[in-house]
């Protein structure tokens, strides 16, 4: 589409489709799929199954295939906006009933979700006072603040379990500074004057602070592993892609930076730990499957390519386009290759999931 222009078929502008597809549609998919397997363990309370989780699934499923059929989009945003609700609420109910309120913050972080979802079909048609983009900036700094939170909890202790040393304690300093500078830069999205004030200095403070905490969980200790060396590469995109829009002060050099987040953080954390938890939610030596290593290795080059090759060769820029998408595609077709058996045959230790 990049390449031959907008498809008759196609409901929405090809662009808009692009953008929301990858955070509503895969992007979402992959929290929404994390967090009602991971509020089990949380709460103690069985996880969403049998038609609770088909129905879920279709609704997941039309809103994609409604981009290509001639339905309204307010039916189209609707479904949307039902399927995260539904996801809210089955992760709400358990959380409460645990009394478990750490993770009760999915919660709210769902509802702005669907605001944000309602405010991009509205930019379609000129509703609101702010532009698409703006809403798909704003959603990006929401995963990064998901990111942030999950990542702060799970890469130091994986790292700090496979290669026995004590876990790192966050520092509440260093935690604000990650995180408050991502929830006004989200806020900001939608007030460009004031984004154009304070935001390289939110991005430069956030990154600054994404790079310090990533360096106190001791990456280096972890080359011998690449279900854990990738979550710490993958994730110092994040703090890579602040401080690169920080300081570029080219618009097309600071709008690539996004795909190093995209790409890279977002992308690269979600496959790392795809492949992690397959093993494990299979009953299986989490650190005894299939080698990753190149599968991860495209990706970060994809991710590399996708924003610093562009900015530095930008007579190239689709080539380089299209060699990214290739290696993207390429990284998840072999955890499919990998993986995917494992994920439509039983647990090999007899249990049930």
């Amino acid at each position: 589409m990049f390449q031959n222009g907008q498809p008759t078929v196609l409901q929405v502008p090809a662009l808009w489709w692009h953008v929301h597809e990858m955070l509503f549609g895969f992007s979402m998919a992959i929290v929404v799929g994390f967090v009602l397997t991971a509020v089990q363990n949380w709460t103690g309370i069985n996880g969403t199954k049998h038609h609770r989780l088909a129905v879920l699934v279709g609704l997941w499923l039309a809103v994609r295939i409604c981009f290509w059929l001639p339905v309204p989009l307010w039916l189209t945003s609707s479904l949307e906006a039902v399927f995260i609700a539904l996801v809210a609420y089955e992760v709400g109910w358990r959380v409460v009933k645990a009394k478990g309120w750490r993770n009760l913050f999915f919660v709210p972080l769902f509802l702005i979700a669907i605001i944000a979802n309602f405010a991009s079909y509205a930019t379609i048609k000129g509703m609101p006072p702010f532009t698409s983009s703006a809403v798909w900036q704003a959603m990006l700094w929401w995963f990064a603040i998901l990111l942030t939170v999950m990542g702060g909890r799970v890469i130091p202790f994986f790292t700090a379990r496979r290669f026995q040393f004590e876990k790192p304690q966050p520092i509440v300093v260093v935690e604000l500074f990650s995180v408050v500078p991502l929830l006004a830069l989200f806020i900001l999205s939608f007030f460009p004057a004031t984004m154009a004030e304070l935001g390289d200095k939110l991005l430069l403070v956030g990154g600054i602070a994404q790079l310090y905490r990533w360096y106190r969980w001791k990456p280096w200790t972890t080359k011998g592993e690449p279900l854990v060396w990738s979550l710490h590469l993958t994730y110092l995109c994040l703090p890579l892609t602040l401080l690169g829009k920080g300081l570029f002060d080219d618009a097309f050099a600071s709008h690539n930076m996004i795909h190093l987040f995209a790409l890279g953080a977002l992308s690269g954390l979600i496959l790392s730990m795809i492949a992690r938890v397959t093993m494990g939610h299979t009953g299986r030596a989490i650190y005894e499957g299939p080698n990753m290593g190149i599968a991860f290795v495209l990706l970060l080059s994809a991710a590399l390519i996708r924003s610093f090759g562009v900015v530095l060769f930008p007579a190239y820029m689709m080539e380089m386009i299209t060699v990214s998408g290739l290696f993207w595609v390429i990284a998840f077709a072999v955890y499919v290759w990998r993986f995917g058996k494992m994920l439509v045959t039983p647990r090999v230790d007899g249990h049930p999931g």
